[in-house]
């Protein structure tokens, strides 16, 4: 007589990144998604989906007056849940790795927000 047989138990396949489209198109809303705090730099991604701290997230990431797309794949550094203190829109932050693009988009980011990275304006982080 044959007993069923169970299926072999098999490692967990690693996740495969989130991946996420955003196009930013005023400096203004650049200025409420970057996260300076991140050395390496970061942006803030609004979103319902849940995501876990060190997730790890693909992002396609256009900037204001750039038809460049930059590809980032970052970590899920920060998380805003929805009902958040403030209206402040749910969603993660994304740490930028620490490598020579992600260097260049952190200087494209700052040289387009100049002086306004000075100032005392909210963000959706901080």
């Amino acid at each position: 007589m044959n007993q069923p047989v169970a299926p072999a138990a098999s490692a967990p396949t690693p996740a495969r990144p989130s991946v996420i489209q955003l196009a930013i198109k005023e400096k203004g809303a650049l200025y409420a998604a970057y996260i300076p705090l991140f050395a390496e730099g970061g942006i803030f991604i609004p979103t319902s989906r849940e995501y876990r701290l060190g997730d790890d997230v693909y992002v396609l990431l256009t900037l204001p007056e750039d038809p460049q797309r930059y590809p980032v794949a970052g970590k899920v550094a920060w998380i805003t849940p929805a009902r958040a203190a403030g209206n402040r829109a749910p969603g993660v932050g994304i740490r930028f790795p620490s490598d020579e693009k992600s260097r260049q988009l952190k200087a494209r980011i700052e040289t387009a927000l100049g002086g306004s990275m000075a100032s005392d304006r909210p963000t959706q982080t901080i």
